[in-house]
């Protein structure tokens, strides 16, 4: 049984997980839930026992020296608690790892069982795949989810994948069958510039996820972050003609497939956001 020692009765609380590895690229996911721990200064109240769920040949320990001392960091997936101030305060219970080696059913189900604990209302799982995708364009985000009522809800997609899955897919379907209301966010990274990190994605992730659960999300430098990522990605591409031509080809298609969208609900929404952070509101 799982016993909660030290955190307080936690308000709306939502819980928001990413993981690092084969759901993360360009570490964007993972980043967003750092950058949430790191800006509302999150307590770890909770970290999974190693030993359980990971391979260290694969995820290996690391040393480090604290006072003369050598001590070790095992990989693992440890979970903090925030509090959302505002006109309508929420706590938000962190998760951040990485994708486990072995017996995910029981990983999820552990971590189902600080959701059930802590009275969770809903999981949100952050994730970043590689996409045929411009990086000069806005990072295309995509909302899915298992249950069709919430689809519905949230103006969310009912997800149709099939094939190959991570721990988010696996994770969001535990939650699903057991009755916890849970949503997938993926932002597509352009497959040509993958490597990490990307700024640009992280903060297209934070921006939906304020959308979604209606808090105002404190940005710090990744807007001046993600302009300086594409700046820099812009000169690398400006320095091998097939990689801008390639470029070209991706902006063109893109723009024809979102023409219609870019004249209607895209621009209305980002006006919103504009507004609420100008008004310093929170999303209502």
């Amino acid at each position: 049984m799982i016993e909660l020692e030290g955190v307080p009765e936690l308000v709306d609380p939502v819980m928001v997980a990413a993981f690092e590895g084969w759901n993360d690229a360009g570490d964007a996911a993972s980043t967003a839930v750092a950058h949430l721990d790191r800006e509302w200064k999150g307590e770890v109240f909770a970290a999974l026992d190693a030993e359980d769920y990971y391979d260290f040949q694969v995820n290996r320990p690391t040393v480090f020296m604290e006072d003369g001392v050598r001590k070790i960091t095992w990989p693992t997936t440890r979970l903090s608690v925030v509090r959302v101030g505002g006109d309508k305060p929420r706590d938000l219970v962190l998760v951040r790892g990485i994708e486990p080696s072995m017996r995910w059913r029981s990983f999820c189900n552990e971590l189902l069982g600080f959701a059930h604990e802590l009275g969770v209302e809903l999981v949100v799982v952050l994730g970043a795949l590689l996409g045929d995708t411009p990086h000069t364009r806005p990072v295309p985000i995509s909302g899915t989810t298992s249950d069709a009522d919430l689809a519905r809800r949230m103006d969310l997609e009912e997800t149709k994948y099939e094939g190959p899955t991570g721990i988010v897919g696996i994770l969001q379907e535990a939650c699903t069958h057991a009755g916890v209301p849970a949503v997938s966010l993926w932002a597509a990274v352009p497959h040509y510039v993958s490597q990490p990190p990307n700024p640009k994605a992280t903060l297209a992730l934070l921006n939906r996820l304020e959308d979604l659960i209606g808090v105002r999300v404190p940005l710090g430098e990744l807007p001046e972050d993600a302009r300086a990522w594409q700046v820099g990605v812009d000169q690398l591409a400006a320095e091998d003609t097939e990689v801008a031509e390639y470029v070209q080809s991706l902006e063109e298609a893109r723009d024809t497939a979102e023409l219609p969208e870019a004249s209607g609900e895209a621009i209305a929404r980002e006006f919103e956001r504009y507004l609420r952070r100008r008004d310093g509101a929170g999303p209502g």
